[in-house]
């Protein structure tokens, strides 16, 4: 399967006609995930449930919604019986349904969600995107979900700027293996894309914005262990190398990091819009 460009323009054209690309697996315990990106994606989560006004008396549904990060704070403004959440993940939905026993939470992709129609005032997928096997195909059935008039929102890492949480990590493995595949070919990653995909799946009034967060970290090695866990793309890349070759790519890492705290400054590109009055 070859990987297309996502870009706006004609490439929407093409994502709308096979929407295909590498399909990336998170079957990776809830913990794990959370010390890997769950650090960067709970900010960002707050951040964007401000960004498109979610307030009390709505009912919202999380789709992609990983460990919780924007689950938890769904629930917080919404409360638990007006929140739902799907993940095609069973570990990550295993892990949602025993923080909320009573909340529904179904293992699925976007692509296939099977809520009701118009269940939803808002449907929403934080760092989900760019790993659908067909966006605007995720970002209608999210549409679908919706209320005539019902917000769809999606926020993506700047992966093809290099200013997302991995910017770094990525630009390091590039100068040493040139050949890698980064995050940087996925779609919504570069600025522009996000609205584009929101449009070519019926979305109105689309709006877009960047999103910034920083996380702190105590030390390299706060920075760098979740990525020996083997969490998507950057995990999977550094759990193929050889012993050496990881070795190399850390001690690379450690020349480009201080020794003490730091902290990461990560953007997202993010896009919102409404679901027509009328499917005619």
């Amino acid at each position: 399967m070859d990987d297309p460009c996502w870009r706006t323009g004609e490439a929407v054209d093409a994502l709308a006609a096979s929407g295909e690309h590498v399909l990336v697996s998170f079957e990776v315990d809830a913990e794990t995930y959370g010390r890997f990106m769950g650090r960067f994606s709970r900010p960002l989560a707050a951040v964007l449930a401000d960004v498109v006004d979610v307030s009390a008396g709505q009912c919202a549904l999380d789709v992609g919604c990983g460990t919780g990060a924007l689950t938890e704070v769904l629930v917080s403004r919404l409360g638990v019986d007006h929140v739902s959440a799907a993940d095609p993940s069973e570990s990550f939905v295993s892990a949602v349904r025993h923080r909320y026993p009573s909340m529904d939470v179904r293992l699925s992709t976007a692509e296939t969600l099977d809520f009701p129609d118009a269940a939803f005032d808002l449907a929403l997928a934080c760092l989900v995107v760019h790993f659908m096997t067909d966006p605007v195909r995720g970002l209608s059935r999210m549409a679908r979900t919706t209320t005539p008039g019902g917000v769809v929102g999606a926020c993506v890492w700047d992966h093809a700027g290099g200013r997302g949480p991995l910017g770094l990590f990525w630009q390091v493995v590039r100068e040493n293996d040139p050949q890698a595949v980064d995050e940087s070919h996925l779609p919504g990653v570069v600025e522009g894309d996000l609205p584009a995909l929101l449009m070519a799946a019926g979305l109105r009034d689309v709006r877009s914005t960047a999103l910034q967060v920083s996380v702190a970290h105590q030390d390299f090695d706060d920075w760098w262990q979740p990525f020996t866990r083997g969490v998507g793309p950057a995990g999977n890349y550094v759990s193929s190398l050889d012993p050496q070759s990881r070795d190399q790519l850390e001690h690379a890492l450690r020349r480009r990091l201080p020794d003490g705290p730091f902290a990461t400054t990560a953007l997202a590109w993010t896009a919102w819009g409404r679901r027509p009055d009328s499917d005619g």
